[in-house]
């Protein structure tokens, strides 16, 4: 089984933000995981999250540019939060409300658990607090 790592908001706009202080680190170990078969496991929340967020700090061109390279990746895994992952991210978010989770945090972590999926790229520091490795990791 290959193995599978979850990719947030902050590791997407690291990878196609070349100022972006962990583009290099997170670039670097995208292409080695693809290149060693990994998959690559993201959400239509965290997508929306990320376009939005590339739209705003670099403009629609590089938003784009991030649906472009998502719609491109074939060892991409999109997954949808659907009712009932919804449902799971929900009970996540109210249980951890003295957390500062989003929502989106909440779901992610639904489907990382779903899928058992232990490592994420990431540089929200919320990830590690729910007990998963952040990766590229600290430097």
């Amino acid at each position: 089984m290959a193995r599978s790592v979850f990719v947030d908001t902050s590791g997407w706009y690291a990878l196609i933000d070349r100022r972006d202080a962990a583009h290099g680190a997170v670039a670097a170990l995208v292409r080695d995981l693809i290149g060693d078969g990994a998959r690559l496991v993201t959400t239509d929340y965290v997508v929306d999250e990320s376009c939005t967020l590339a739209k705003v700090r670099a403009g629609a061109v590089a938003a784009g540019r991030l649906l472009d390279l998502l719609h491109g990746t074939a060892a991409l895994d999109l997954e949808w939060i659907g009712p009932e992952r919804f449902d799971r991210a929900r009970s996540l978010f109210r249980k951890h409300h003295d957390q500062a989770f989003s929502f989106t945090d909440c779901a992610s972590f639904a489907v990382m658990r779903e899928r058992r999926i232990a490592e994420a790229i990431t540089t929200d520091d919320h990830f590690r607090v729910a007990g998963f490795q952040a990766l590229p990791g600290s430097p």
